[in-house]
């Protein structure tokens, strides 16, 4: 992952030192479960504890040479040990150490973005009922339809955190989860006590049953779970983006003091931010596809998924991460243009309340086919004379012999789309946590 797009948790976790860290932290919970099956002398495993570290430049000196990265990480711990050493990694193939590891690595990568996706969701649920009564027009196709309010776009956003939540919890119980039984997962050289005792000293689920690695589709679960996740905000991002186009001009982005929006067009202000999080939204899901293909391994296992996994793993989780801080900036900042939603509402000289004619001429008797026909026809000439639709349909014999001119007025009041808004809020918590009543 380059600089740019690199969070400091992310950092830390996925950096070499740290993964080299998850190791030895394995590594130890080993020798631990195997001096209390009295087969390490509990000298020699406090000593282990004691000397044990982590010496990079020596490990990659190593590697240098041996051509494998465990091999030269164990050499390099047994270095430092001295002759306790040899306890070590015994009767461990390197898969379980590294699957064993990285199901803690992927797990508290987890744990990160699902704090701070519950930083977001609780800005966006918070906006959501401050602006539950705005109304703005709703769109499908990208052309005017009925007025909605821009609170409730925001609650389908909040809606969906909540659903990115259920799955990243399914996904962090799905690979949670150890493996401690040798080179082909019959535990030859390993009981399963001593798995079963790893995993409880670790805070994992052990594998019911594995091959030489934890099988793919519980990691393939996870890469999915996050371009679900970056899909999710680049709906997000792209909705603003299209709000923010000079044509419409209902919601900004944040722009700072001195921010610049061209190199050319000193007037621009281009939402560079959402566009950057709609990019990076496709970098999730071409890494979920890669998970996918590295499920079928061959036989009890091959090496085609490792240097895939060295690539996606700490990119799709910086990269998440900082698409949901990104996303946070931008919901937190952003401005919203409540005269420009009534600009855009009245634009259509009232076409967005066809439908409600349509009903009323329903309920004066008329079949749909006659009603559709009468309020269509109308609708056209508004498009192609410039006229409201309201003077198109005082036009018209048929609605002039069955409505008043106050009853047809009735009609365009935008205040009725939104009557049940607040019974949609009622479903959902205020900020702050309770529901509301």
């Amino acid at each position: 992952m380059i600089e740019r797009y690199i969070t400091e948790e992310m950092r830390e976790i996925w950096s070499q030192e740290n993964q080299f860290r998850t190791w030895l932290e394995v590594e130890l919970a080993v020798c631990r479960a195997w001096m209390e099956e009295g087969e390490i002398p509990e000298g020699a495993f406090r000593n282990i504890v004691e000397r044990s570290c982590i010496d990079l430049n020596r490990i990659r000196q190593i590697e240098d040479s041996v051509q494998h990265d465990m091999i030269a990480f164990v050499s390099s711990v047994a270095e430092k040990v001295g002759p306790d050493g040899r306890f070590i990694h015994l009767g461990l193939t390197s898969s379980d150490v590294i699957d064993t590891s990285s199901s803690l690595l992927l797990s508290r990568s987890i744990d990160i973005i699902s704090r701070d996706l519950e930083r977001i969701s609780e800005t966006v649920l918070e906006k959501a009922w401050q602006y539950r009564h705005q109304a703005c027009v709703g769109r499908t196709h990208g052309v005017h339809a009925e007025p909605i309010s821009f609170g409730f776009k925001l609650l389908n956003w909040y809606e969906e955190f909540q659903r990115d939540f259920r799955r990243l919890k399914g996904a962090r119980l799905s690979v949670a989860v150890g493996k401690i039984s040798g080179a082909v997962g019959t535990y030859a050289h390993c009981p399963p006590s001593i798995e079963e005792r790893v995993c409880a000293l670790l805070g994992l689920e052990r594998a019911r049953v594995s091959t030489q690695v934890l099988q793919r589709d519980r990691h393939a679960e996870v890469m999915s779970t996050l371009a679900l996740l970056g899909s999710g905000l680049e709906r997000i991002a792209q909705e603003i983006r299209h709000l923010q186009r000079t044509e419409v001009l209902e919601v900004l982005e944040p722009f700072s003091q001195n921010q610049k929006g061209s190199s050319a067009m000193p007037h621009k202000k281009n939402p560079v931010i959402c566009e950057r999080i709609c990019g990076m939204a496709r970098l999730l899901r071409g890494y979920a596809i890669s998970s996918m293909e590295n499920i079928p391994l061959w036989h009890e296992r091959d090496i085609s998924h490792s240097s895939v996994e060295r690539v996606i793993w700490p990119d799709a989780f910086n990269i998440s991460h900082y698409m949901i801080r990104k996303t946070l900036e931008v919901i937190s900042g952003m401005r919203i243009l409540e005269s420009g939603m009534k600009r855009n509402l009245d634009l259509s000289k009232g076409l967005v309340f066809s439908q409600r004619v349509l009903l009323a001429l329903l309920e004066k008797g008329f079949n749909r086919e006659e009603a559709y026909a009468i309020v269509q026809g109308s609708a056209m000439k508004c498009w192609e004379e410039e006229k409201t639709f309201l003077e198109t349909l005082e036009n018209d014999p048929a609605i002039l012999k069955n409505f008043d001119r106050e009853d047809l007025e009735s009609l365009f009041d935008t205040e009725y789309f939104l009557r049940f808004i607040d019974t949609i809020f009622d479903r959902f918590p205020e900020p702050g946590g309770s529901l509301a009543k």
